[in-house]
């Protein structure tokens, strides 16, 4: 197939590019600055643009969408423009040019209020309930892609959770950074269940995503490794492998929200371009349980993750190479 991936500069749109290169189709991507993906062909621009979006689309039978403002603050503004109109461009000239398919690559953030989740599935995506910028853009996008489906513009919304490898710097740098200057608590003792996903298995549900449009079409699911773990321990392992100590102090989740709602307002009143150190999603996602049920996921891609979370972890030790004996970094003998 002839396909385009957006966002292909960052952690996840990189590797999905690479793995449909593998594949042998014919990968174009499109965002501001070079991918380095061998095979596939780079064009720049931004989902900003009307012109630069109708010739990313041109001669494309599929699509991948992962262009996004992600980030924890920022102008609502800023997120508006990428996230829904860029969103919205993107369907609009996908349409025209007659591509088969598309895949929105959404949040489960989506459709969070900030209450813990506990095996759910995909719940309907909810701006109105969704906690910050970002998530809430996402969530207007993902229901403008879905409600663009049809059986000639085929598109699915997949949502991977809380996506991390080496090479990451949405999650794994901001813990080394953090710890290693004694400022990443765990909050609430780091007991909250998490579920994570390791970069090469969101990859691979993506691209499954694409193949299985036939049965999936019209639909979001929730992506994951289904391996929750405390998150303490999560952090101890990516501390481990990168070298750094765990954190070790605790703060009661609810004071972390609270102390993330004022800097948030902080940060933004003073223009600051750096986020600050701890913001009110920050703090939901220590401190709150959140993993889903990935039982209809993994039967409707025909896909289950091929790297476990142990494993995606000693990768992450390579990477900086710091051999992990065993799985020693559970109870901190590394």
């Amino acid at each position: 197939m002839r396909i385009l991936v957006t966002g292909a500069s960052g952690l996840l749109g990189r590797e999905v590019a690479r793995l449909l290169v593998r594949q042998g189709h014919a990968v174009t991507t499109f965002q501001r600055r070079p991918t380095g993906v061998e095979g596939a062909a780079d064009l720049l621009g931004s989902v900003t643009d009307d012109d630069a979006v109708r010739r990313a689309v041109a001669g494309a039978e599929g699509v991948i969408h992962l262009a996004a403002k992600v980030s924890f603050t920022g102008r609502a503004a800023d997120f508006e423009e990428v996230n829904v109109e860029g969103t919205r461009r993107l369907l609009r000239a996908a349409r025209e040019a007659g591509v088969r398919d598309l895949v929105f690559v959404s949040s489960p953030s989506v459709a969070n209020s900030g209450a813990a989740i506990a095996g759910l599935g995909a719940e309907p995506a909810d701006p109105a309930r969704a906690h910050g910028h970002y998530s809430r853009t996402k969530a207007e996008a993902e229901l403008l892609a879905l409600a663009a489906d049809s059986p000639e513009f085929r598109v699915a919304a997949v949502r991977p959770h809380i996506v991390w490898g080496p090479g990451d710097t949405q999650l794994v740098e901001r813990v080394l950074d953090r710890a290693g200057r004694g400022r990443l608590p765990l909050l609430d003792a780091g007991a909250a269940l998490i579920d994570t996903t390791y970069v090469d298995n969101a990859a691979s549900a993506i691209v499954a995503a694409l193949h299985r449009m036939e049965h999936i079409h019209g639909r979001a699911l929730v992506v994951s490794n289904g391996e929750p773990r405390p998150v303490g321990e999560l952090l101890a392992g990516i501390c481990a492998a990168g070298g750094v100590p765990a954190p070790s102090w605790t703060v009661p989740g609810w004071l972390a929200r609270a102390a993330g709602s004022v800097l948030e307002k902080v940060w933004t009143r003073a223009g600051r371009a750096e986020e600050p150190p701890m913001t009110r999603f920050l703090a939901e996602q220590l401190s709150t349980a959140h993993w889903f049920d990935q039982r209809e996921t993994r039967e409707l891609l025909n896909w289950t993750p091929a790297v476990s979370l142990d494993e995606g972890l000693v990768r992450l030790a390579e990477y900086y190479q710091r051999p992990l004996r065993g799985l020693g970094w559970q109870t901190g003998q590394v």
